[in-house]
């Protein structure tokens, strides 16, 4: 049998169509989302009751001077790395609010947890120490969690 005969079987159609991918490497991209990403961090910062250092850590290790001044005026253009920083948090509390009353949904990250992924550390200390990849993994099992995957 012929091998592209067979590619033509391979996807069946389907009355769902694949979600438009932003390039965050486009400037335009990144002008128009940068401050609304800025905006809902912020209000996400203050509905988790994170310590300002923690915040300037989530944001990739931001100075003290610079987190201040964009809390005053998120209106800025941000790196790719900030946005998809800010992509995951956000992800993270929305799916918490799906899963959970808002209550526990903004105190989740500050509870200590159980599951092998946080190891009976917070899920804030887990994203503190790993990062981008730590917030990766987060955002995953939270959608997992709620069907998303």
């Amino acid at each position: 049998m012929n091998p592209a005969t067979n590619l033509a079987y391979s996807y069946p159609k389907s009355r769902f169509e694949p979600a438009v991918l932003v390039d965050l490497n486009s400037r335009a991209e990144r002008e128009r989302l940068s401050k609304a990403a800025l905006t809902g961090f912020f209000k996400l910062a203050a509905a988790w009751q994170l310590r300002d250092d923690d915040a300037r850590e989530l944001l990739g290790g931001l100075s003290a001077s610079s987190y201040y001044d964009w809390k005053k005026n998120p209106g800025r253009v941000l790196e790719v790395d900030r946005i998809t920083r800010i992509s995951y948090l956000l992800g993270i509390y929305k799916a918490l609010h799906i899963l959970y009353g808002d209550k526990l949904a903004d105190e989740w990250v500050m509870l200590p947890n159980s599951n092998v992924i946080f190891g009976g550390r917070t899920p804030l200390a887990c994203m503190l120490g790993g990062g981008l990849l730590a917030m990766q993994t987060v955002r995953k099992l939270l959608d997992a969690r709620r069907g998303g995957l």
